[in-house]
């Protein structure tokens, strides 16, 4: 019996001794892929912490070109582009230091980050006709705001088209609904190509605000207004924040009375809403598409100088993927629409970039109209705040009694808007 106990203990005492060499074999692994694993952390922090890019350096309007010019060299960076707009350069630097280097040099107001934005497309809802059509048809989204009811009304100022600035992918220079609406425009990507469109988002956003009323595709909110391709991203529908502020610097200089922004990035970058502050002093009229994460509202579109629009469909219930919150303003068609594309071509999409060119022409349609009774400045004429309050005011009201976070203060409505 002892023989068997004595047995017994020893085969216990092998046992626990595999378990505690087992178990120092698992804390010796652990600790070592901790170790290994801190390594690697502090590796890639440092790498962050060095990792360069494009960057835009804001100046305080103290220095003169040639003294920028020589800061951002003596940090080893690269002027990529002038920002007139809001004394700003767009530069590539080597690391963070050069950017810390930067932002602590006197006559530096901040280094921001030159971050990409992108077309609000919502992926999965895209059906390219890629031909022309024959027949003309009226939108579901026009026809839901009321459009076609404006277009026979003795409006005032039709001698003098409203200026609309697409700030997008660029529009097609060749097709035959849209070709004679636009009356120019730029590339700030590439100033030494055209603005032609090689995506297609920008066209068809311009097609719902201004295709031309001509037997053909499609008609847009106001067939008669003037369009401007202000090409700010490339065929992938990105680009970067620097190039969507050169688009708004151009919009500013040349007169631009509204623009439209179906684009966006979840970023909030002062030098961007300084931006769209200067246009809206300017007296142009901001319309952005409020996103597409279903989640919050984006910017441009959540700065308060912007109309921020959510997107409905044919029943007039927000999109389940439209972004919402308190900075949205107006909803407006935005699922299913079909207008103009790149080429000669046409297109069915969906997003909140198909919703904002709704209230863009809308606006215009409002600026061709006397002011009247909205003149708050007392100036004869429109300025933005006064024209988003007769949207807002005119619109239809949806969801909860009065404004809410999903409608805004309602569906817009071209014809009721247009009203006295």
């Amino acid at each position: 019996m002892s023989v068997k106990i004595l047995k017994r203990s020893k085969k216990i005492k092998v046992i626990i001794k595999k378990e505690i060499d087992m178990k120092k074999f698992i804390l010796g692994t652990i600790t070592l892929f901790a170790v290994f694993g801190l390594a690697l952390f502090v590796v890639q922090t440092v790498a962050q912490a060095n990792s360069g890019g494009r960057k835009i350096v804001v100046f305080s309007g103290a220095l003169n070109d040639a003294a920028k010019d020589e800061l951002i060299a003596r940090a080893g960076g690269a002027k990529l582009k002038h920002l007139d707009l809001i004394d700003a350069k767009a530069v590539w630097l080597p690391d963070r230091s050069a950017a810390a280097k930067l932002a602590a040099s006197p006559g530096v107001v901040r280094v921001d980050d030159d971050v990409v934005v992108e077309a609000l497309l919502k992926q999965g809802f895209v059906k390219d006709q890629g031909v022309s059509i024959l027949a003309e048809s009226l939108p579901w989204g026009v026809d839901r705001i009321d459009a076609k009811l404006v277009w026979p009304l003795p409006l005032g100022n039709t001698a003098d088209p409203i200026k609309v600035g697409i700030i997008d992918t660029g529009i097609s220079n060749k097709h035959p609904d849209l070709l004679t609406n636009v009356k120019g425009g730029v590339n700030t990507i590439n100033p030494r190509k055209n603005w032609n469109d090689d995506n297609g988002h920008g066209s068809h956003v311009a097609g719902i605000v201004a295709a031309l009323d001509n037997d053909i595709g499609v008609i847009g909110v106001g067939p008669k207004i003037d369009l401007y391709a202000i090409k700010v991203l490339g065929a992938s529908g990105s680009g970067y924040l620097s190039d969507v502020i050169e688009g708004i610097q151009w919009a500013i200089a040349n007169n631009m009375q509204v623009i439209n922004m179906s684009l966006g990035t979840a970023s909030d970058i002062q030098s961007f809403h300084d931006a769209v502050i200067l246009a809206k002093n300017a007296g142009i009229v901001v319309v952005a598409a409020a996103g597409n994460s279903g989640g919050s509202v984006i910017f441009p579109a959540a700065y308060p100088e912007a109309i921020a629009v959510s997107a409905t469909d044919k029943s007039d219930v927000i999109a389940s993927w439209s972004s919402r919150g308190p900075e949205v303003d107006l909803a407006a068609p935005g699922v299913f629409i079909y207008s103009t594309y790149k080429g000669t071509g046409y297109a069915t999409l969906s997003g909140t970039s198909m919703a904002a060119p709704h209230v863009a022409g809308s606006a215009a349609l409002v600026l061709n109209t006397p002011v009247g009774g909205y003149d708050v400045i007392l100036n004869g004429k429109w300025d933005p705040d006064e024209v988003q309050k007769k949207l807002q005011d005119r619109a239809v009201d949806l969801g909860s009694t009065g404004f809410d976070n999903l409608y805004g203060w309602g569906l817009v409505n071209a014809y009721s808007a247009v009203q006295p």
